[in-house]
Formats: C-alpha cells, sequence, structure tokens
C-alpha cells in the first residue's frame, strides 16, 4: 500500500482521514491526469478530486512469472496433471499488496529453475504415458500421432507446434518449430526413436520462458505510448485472471479469429469462464489473499487453550468464506451485501463450533441466518475472525486494520520501531480493551490505535477461533463490543459496524482496487487513482454486483492495454 502522505480517504469519512493524516507524513501525490475539481461536497475520491475518465497511460507491468498455483493448473489443462508439483516448489512472495500473483515480487532463482528442469521431466514422461494408454476415452494431452511410423518428422512437428501454442499461449512461427524439430533430429542421430527427441522438444517447452512468464510484447520497449494488448494476449490476462490458467480452445479460437476485443464476444466469454468450475480458483487465489481467509491454514491457536480447533475445523472455516464469495460471484446481488448477508455456510463440524443447530452431514449447506444475530457477513466468518487474532487472545489491533486495509483501502502506517505488545492482565487493566488503552497512551502510537482499536472492538464478542461470546477468556471480564469512530458514529457489535462498512461510499472503489491489483499482477500507485475510480464507479451504475466489478475491471484501460517500462522506471 501508499505511504501515509498518499492514503486513500472514502467519501464521508473525513473525521478519519484527519486523524490519520495527523499522525503522518509525507509528500502528496502527482497531478492526475483526467482530473477534474467536484462539483460539490461528498464527490469524488474524498480527497476533493473527481476523475473523469480514465488516465492514457495503463501502468507499468512487470514481466510475469507463474506462480506456484498457476503452475498447477496450467499443467492441469496442458497435461491433464493433478499432482500439483508447484506445492513442491519454493514458496511464493506475497508481499506484493497481499497477492502472491504481483509480478514485481515473484522471483527466479537456481533452486527453482532446478525444480523446473525436474518437474518438466516427469510431467513429460508422465503426460506420454497416458496418451499412449488412452484417441478413444479423452482427447490426447501432448500425443496426436506416433512419431516412430512412418512420416515421423511431420508427426513431430504436429506436435510440437500445438503443443507450443498452447503452452506459450501465443501464435508461434515456423522457425520455431523448426528449431524445436533440431532436438528431434538430435535424439535421432544418438541413436534414439523418434518419441524420446519429441519428448525432449516437449521438455525444452515446458523450461522456455514463453511459458514460465506470461510474455507481453511492446513494439518498443522503451516507449511510454499505450497500445492495446494483442487478442492472444488478452485472452491470456482474461484466463489467468479468473483461472489462474491457460486459455482453453474456445476463448483461444475467439482470440485467434480477431473477435476477442468485441465488447459482446468479450462479455460473453466472462460470463462463460465464471460459470466454469474452473473459477474456483478465482475464489481461492483472490478471495482467499483478499480476506486472507487461505491463512486459516496456518493458524496454530493455543491447544490447551482451545483443543478442538483441528484440521476438519480449519477446512470448514475456509470452506465457509469460499462458497460465501462464490455465491456473490454467481449471483447478481450488490457486493455491499457481503456486510450483512442473512447467510452462510455450515457442516455439522462447524456448525457444532458455533453453538447452531447441525444442517446435517459433512457437506456444507447454506443456512438461513435471518434469525441469527449472532451471525451474518463478513465480519461473521469464523476463518477471518481466526487469522486475525493472537493464538491465545483476540487482536482488536489486527481486526481493525484488516477491516481499514482490506475493506476501505485506509492502510495506517506501520508501528514505530521497538513498540512494546500488550501487557498482561492486571488488577489496573483487566479486559482488552483496558490493557489496549494502556497500550496506546505513547503518542507515537494512539492516532493509528484511535483508528483501529474501535473497530476492532466491535468484533470482541467473537473469541480467538471465531465462537460467540459474553465473556472474556483470560480473565472472565464481560465483554464490551461497543466503539466510537473519530467522527462520533457509535455502535454496538458486528451487525452495527457492518451496517456502517455496507454504507461507505469507499467499500466498492476498495474492491475494484484490490481486483485491479490482482487481475494485472501489479501494484495499483497514486497515478492509478482514476482506472480505479471510474471502473468502480461503472461498476455501481451496472448494479454493482461482483460480476459487474469484474466486467468492468476487464473493460478498463488498465486491464486491455499495456505500455514499455521508461528508462526512470
Amino acid at each position: 500500500m501508499w505511504g501515509c502522505g498518499t492514503l486513500r480517504w472514502g467519501l464521508g469519512a473525513g473525521a478519519i482521514a484527519a486523524l490519520l493524516l495527523a499522525s503522518c507524513t509525507g509528500a502528496g501525490d502527482a497531478a492526475l491526469q483526467g482530473v477534474t475539481p467536484p462539483p460539490g461536497a461528498g464527490n469524488g475520491d474524498g480527497q476533493g478530486l473527481t476523475c473523469q475518465t480514465e488516465p492514457d497511460d495503463p501502468g507499468r507491468r512487470t514481466l510475469h512469472r507463474l506462480n506456484r498455483a498457476e503452475y498447477n493448473n496450467t499443467v492441469r489443462d496442458l497435461l491433464g496433471d493433478t499432482s500439483l508439483p508447484a506445492d513442491a516448489f519454493p514458496a511464493d512472495d506475497h508481499s506484493g499488496e497481499g497477492f502472491d500473483n504481483n509480478a514485481d515480487v515473484l522471483s527466479m532463482g537456481p533452486l527453482l529453475m532446478e525444480k523446473y528442469d525436474a518437474a518438466a521431466t516427469r510431467l513429460v514422461e508422465e503426460a506420454w504415458a497416458r496418451d499412449v494408454a488412452r484417441p478413444i476415452e479423452d482427447a490426447p494431452a501432448v500425443r496426436l500421432c506416433d512419431p516412430n511410423r512412418a512420416g515421423g518428422d511431420e508427426c513431430a512437428r504436429r506436435i510440437l507446434g500445438r503443443f507450443m501454442l498452447r503452452a506459450w499461449r501465443r501464435p508461434v512461427t515456423d522457425a520455431e518449430v523448426a528449431r524445436m524439430m533440431t532436438l528431434v533430429q538430435l535424439a535421432r542421430s544418438r541413436g534414439d526413436d523418434g518419441a524420446t527427441g519429441v519428448k525432449l522438444g516437449l521438455r525444452a517447452v515446458l523450461l522456455s520462458p514463453y511459458f514460465l512468464y506470461r510474455v507481453e510484447l511492446d513494439t518498443d520497449p522503451t516507449s511510454l505510448a499505450p497500445h492495446r494488448l494483442s487478442a492472444m494476449e488478452l485472452a491470456t490476462r482474461l484466463s489467468y485472471f479468473l483461472w489462474s490458467s491457460v486459455p482453453d480452445d474456445e476463448l483461444l479460437a475467439e482470440a485467434e479469429a480477431g473477435r476477442l476485443h468485441e465488447p459482446g464476444v468479450l462479455d460473453r466469454q466472462v460470463l462463460r469462464m465464471l460459470e466454469d468450475p474452473r473459477a474456483d480458483a478465482f475464489v481461492e487465489n483472490f478471495a482467499g489473499q483478499w480476506l486472507a481467509t487461505r491463512g486459516v491454514e496456518d493458524a496454530h491457536p493455543d491447544p490447551q487453550l482451545f483443543p478442538g480447533f483441528d484440521e476438519p475445523l480449519k477446512q470448514a472455516m475456509r470452506a465457509e468464506a469460499d462458497l460465501f464469495f462464490r455465491e456473490f460471484l454467481r449471483s447478481d446481488r450488490p457486493v455491499r451485501d457481503m456486510m450483512d448477508a442473512d447467510f452462510t455456510y455450515l457442516n455439522d463440524r462447524l456448525a457444532q463450533h458455533y453453538g447452531m443447530r447441525s444442517p446435517g452431514g459433512s457437506d456444507m449447506k447454506r443456512i438461513s441466518l435471518a434469525e441469527s444475530a449472532e451471525r451474518g457477513g463478513l465480519l461473521g466468518l469464523g476463518s477471518l475472525l481466526t487469522v486475525n487474532s493472537h493464538p491465545d487472545r483476540t487482536s482488536p489491533v489486527k481486526r481493525g486494520y484488516w477491516v481499514l486495509s482490506r475493506l476501505l483501502c485506509k492502510e495506517p502506517p506501520p508501528p514505530p520501531d521497538a513498540v512494546e505488545g500488550l501487557q498482561a492482565p492486571s488488577t489496573q487493566a483487566r479486559t482488552v480493551r483496558e490493557r489496549m488503552a494502556q497500550h496506546s497512551v505513547d503518542p507515537a502510537c494512539s492516532g493509528c490505535h484511535q483508528l483501529m482499536d474501535p473497530i476492532g472492538f466491535g468484533l470482541e464478542n467473537y473469541d480467538p477461533i471465531g465462537r460467540w461470546r459474553t465473556k472474556e477468556v483470560d480473565t472472565g471480564e464481560p465483554v464490551d463490543s461497543s466503539g466510537e469512530l473519530p467522527d462520533k458514529t457509535r455502535f454496538n457489535g458486528r451487525a452495527e459496524l457492518s451496517r456502517i462498512l455496507k454504507e461507505d461510499p469507499n467499500l466498492t472503489a476498495c474492491l475494484t482496487e484490490h481486483l485491479m491489483t490482482y487481475a494485472t499482477g501489479r501494484s495499483i500507485e497514486p497515478k492509478d487513482r482514476c482506472h480505479v475510480q471510474v471502473t468502480a464507479r461503472a461498476a455501481d451504475a451496472s448494479g454493482g454486483s461482483l460480476k459487474d466489478l469484474v466486467m468492468s475491471v476487464v473493460h478498463s484501460r488498465a486491464f486491455q492495454y499495456r505500455r514499455g517500462q521508461g528508462g526512470s522506471e
């Protein structure tokens, strides 16, 4: 996120903005293209600016290496391999705005290259063996013909050319295919058969930068003049945005025919892809990182305090969050309804954990919460509440920080160096609220704590593993879930806090920012503010559903255009 001087303030949050700004120092934003003064208060992005159009500049984009999820899904769809080979690769860096598909932090090292080589060898051998074993059940992944029979060279050329097109996600030239054919000829010159040479070529395709990276080319790499992506490049961006994988045959056909840039064709492809089971990757990789619910897999609450927190419960919590998000992805409900939705998904294990009536069975089922005051909306998800807690206690700071950064894009600056942690309960400060008040008296900390802590206190009725409670675990003191924001807005508990957040005009723009970050694989910078604002406004005008947001991002200039990299970048 941005530094203190470039924080984004939502509409109707002037007091909050002033408080944080007073606690931060830094340079202001540069002038923006397409920005005009607002006609009145409460317009624009809360900084006195309104964007009428998207900027011409689509922003800089680094060459994008496939991350682990993308590699796994790509070899699944290319070769029919479901062994998740990339799980053995070094972990991806997710410091790029909280997403592990940010090209700026997807580095390449010797160990990773060794893993790629070993994976390519195994993947090709196993795919070839599967193809030999099965014309009739399924279409072959790679072995379209037998290169050991008469006309072996033509067969090899056909296999390699088709595989290069799909693996490299672009048309290939005769010269490129001819270079791969030299490997077939090399194998034969050493006494090996045609199949061995073809497999050597297939391995080379999987080790090429054109496979390991999502390559987009500029006629002049130093020019800052924007240009539209080619149809194949657009197809690749779209498929990795929604599927974390390669384009399928239908998407490739539209791209090869030159129709994909047509709005009607593009819209039909987006809607089709969102209905496809492969869109589960969007739920797992975008929603799981935006909401941070993917982190529940690494949560380890104190086993002495919470002995019932086990793997089946983790899996159910993660499934609840994924299914909740998926329902919004496949319906026309406004994304704002996420804040106070009156349903969730439970199985018997999670219902028992929540103290609710069991739905019957281990499968997750949709449950109405219309008469439940304890659950509802994003802020009632057990996974979200757990990952934003400490192993032995709740954390109003972490929960408040999550709301600010993930829902409102008002990320506070990092804490000062050598800041002390929360003190243990004492006779002077027994409850978490009293201990937090004692902790935040330091002037260097108080500004941001006054913003984060009240939001986090609104979720204090949920213990460190997301169960409803009325008393604190370690002291037995009554829970106080009331809060007051700097603008004097008061609330009590999750339901009232959720309603305040639902009405915040910055909610849609913030989700749009996270979507654009994930979709383009790069950080959103201050000069991109108009991309975000115009895209969010277009989605709201269409109804404000999650599908509207996705469609608006796909049609944005930031998604469909690129430029070269200037010498100063």
